[in-house]
């Protein structure tokens, strides 16, 4: 069954963010990352990652360097700043608060789940 794509759009700024708390990465690697975390489930686009990324950087969650490879090659790796992590914090408790009254209302309600 494919995903809804509003409910991954809504969700998306809370799964970088929370990628970037383990360790600083470039968007192929979340991009990576993300589907592996996912199951294969989310499938996300640079076309998408990289306007999210800067919206991220305008706000003061992420901070991004450059840095080259072991191949030479030059790649902007971004990093979780204190904001950012109070920021994801505060999106996985209202995310938990969320997925718990659907969870609620799917069983039959508060009035209903220790039946």
């Amino acid at each position: 069954m494919e995903m809804d794509k509003s409910l991954i759009s809504r969700s998306m700024v809370m799964l970088v963010l929370k990628l970037l708390e383990d360790r600083d990465m470039y968007g192929y690697q979340m991009v990576n990352e993300l589907r592996r975390r996912s199951d294969d489930s989310f499938h996300l686009k640079a076309g998408s990652l990289y306007p999210l990324l800067y919206s991220l950087e305008e706000k003061g969650y992420v901070t991004s360097f450059e840095t080259v490879s072991d191949d030479n090659r030059a790649r902007r790796y971004y990093h979780l700043t204190k904001t950012g992590g109070k920021v994801l914090r505060e999106k996985e408790s209202a995310w938990e608060n969320y997925a718990n009254a659907v969870r609620r209302v799917l069983r039959g309600g508060a009035c209903c789940a220790e039946v």
